[in-house]
């Protein structure tokens, strides 16, 4: 990790732009600009860490990141990939607890992150920005609900064909570290690098994908959607 220099303007424009600030006023947000920094990742390295004290909310200025658990035999678990303009480690901001998961870069990024403490006073401070993280906590809330129940109501071909027709076609068949591996696939579903394997080979022989040394390519979005 690499601290790196960056202007008040500059700092000033990602605050107004994170869904969670969006509408505060100015005076709110020049307060958080004098407690926000930007830092350089390289790929694969973390980030945060699970049990660790929660620094502050992480905003990606660029590249790719994993939000992910870790079992107690060491089998990883994606809970989702975020790019961007996305944020960050959210819960432990505003509870006041440790950090719950890991975070690492799949990709070199540029991170902001302002100072947890400094968002507490805000909140504390100012009601109106607590309707706002409400509004978008609320929403992230909604999606685990989704994410418990396709891995109770789904097979694992069928959670694996939805996760396909839903990524970018550079995560599926791109170049270099943006492309998903299948270990990387089956932590986004919450099975193993075999079973992957296996489905893929389902999905390429009923004609909806292609698979091509580690390449994926959806050749009929119809018969994919047929297998969710």
């Amino acid at each position: 990790m690499k601290r790196v220099l960056s202007s008040r303007e500059s700092r000033m424009q990602v605050l107004r732009d994170n869904r969670y600030l969006t509408g505060l006023s100015d005076s709110i947000l020049q307060y958080l600009v004098q407690n926000t920094h930007l830092s350089e990742y390289d790929a694969e390295e973390i980030i945060i860490r699970e049990g660790q004290p929660c620094q502050g909310l992480g905003i990606i200025e660029s590249g790719w990141v994993k939000m992910y658990k870790n079992s107690p035999t060491g089998r990883e678990m994606i809970i989702n990939i975020i790019e961007a303009g996305d944020s960050f480690n959210e819960v432990p901001v505003f509870d006041q607890l440790d950090n719950p998961i890991n975070v690492g870069a799949i990709t070199d990024s540029r991170i902001w992150l302002i100072d947890a403490m400094a968002l507490r006073s805000v909140i504390s401070n100012h009601p109106e920005a607590a309707q706002q993280i409400i509004i978008n906590l609320s929403q992230n809330l909604r999606k685990l609900v989704g994410m418990v129940a396709e891995l109770s109501f789904y097979t694992v071909t069928s959670r694996l064909a939805r996760l396909l027709r839903e990524l970018p076609q550079d995560q599926l068949s791109g170049s270099g570290s943006q492309r998903l591996t299948q270990d990387d696939l089956a932590a986004r579903i919450g099975t193993v690098r075999e079973v992957v394997a296996r489905s893929l080979k389902e999905l390429e022989k009923s004609g909806a994908i292609e698979l091509n040394r580690g390449k994926i390519k959806i050749v009929n979005l119809d018969k994919l959607i047929d297998c969710e």
